[in-house]
């Protein structure tokens, strides 16, 4: 006897599914791969230009807390060849209101960046973050050295000298409360991370998706 012929299985085809799947996944991680590279090089370089523009923008600030901030009184007097200095108000809260009216100022500017920020790039991204904090830092710095560069004289004695005794003269802006330094970068992140979460782009959900990303 002899066992029946049969014909030998065909060889194994790859399903249509599978040969679509394989190229597309291939393709779809070289382009991921090659929009990670130049995205993230954008990112770095809007992060510089908007460090740098926010600690410009420092001399704005400086010159508005110069204009907008209470002028603390001193009155010199002379007693023989020694001169004194004192607040002319001794219940005054002008010095608070210096360090108020910057706080206010810096939050502002904070507030302000954010949202000009949050319309040139809506996707956020950590780069962003960092240069509002750094950016905020460096802008406080520099309108804080730029308005007592600016203010009145330093040298209180001389100043008091200069416009006789009894005569009453600003004291020099001086920021008493240094914290206020992190207020434009605290309202800068606060108010973007804000407008992200509430307006940012929303990634894709895979569980809405069907089998297969159909």
């Amino acid at each position: 006897m002899t066992a029946p012929l049969t014909p030998p299985p065909p060889p194994h085809e790859p399903s249509p599914h599978q040969d679509r799947q394989a190229p597309q996944s291939a393709g779809s991680a070289g382009g991921a791969y090659e929009q990670d590279g130049p995205g993230m090089k954008t990112e770095v370089r809007d992060a510089a230009v908007i460090t740098v523009a926010m600690a410009l923008g420092g001399v704005l600030l400086g010159l508005l807390w110069l204009w907008l901030a209470p002028h603390v009184p001193l009155v010199g007097d002379a007693s023989g060849k020694n001169w004194i200095v004192y607040l002319k108000d001794t219940e005054g809260e002008q010095a608070i209101g210096v360090d108020g009216t910057f706080t206010l100022l810096a939050l502002a500017f904070g507030a302000v960046s954010a949202v000009v920020v949050f319309l040139l790039r809506r996707r956020g991204g950590v780069p962003l973050v960092v240069a509002l904090t750094v950016g905020g830092v460096l802008g406080s710095l520099l309108a804080w050295r730029l308005g007592v560069w600016l203010g009145p004289e330093k040298d209180v004695l001389a100043h008091a000298r200069s416009v006789g005794k009894g005569v009453t003269f600003s004291a020099p802006l001086k920021l008493g409360a240094h914290g206020a330094l992190l207020a434009w970068s605290v309202s800068a992140v606060l108010v973007h991370l804000g407008l992200t979460a509430l307006f940012g782009p929303r990634d894709p959900d895979p569980y809405q998706e069907g089998p297969y990303g159909a």
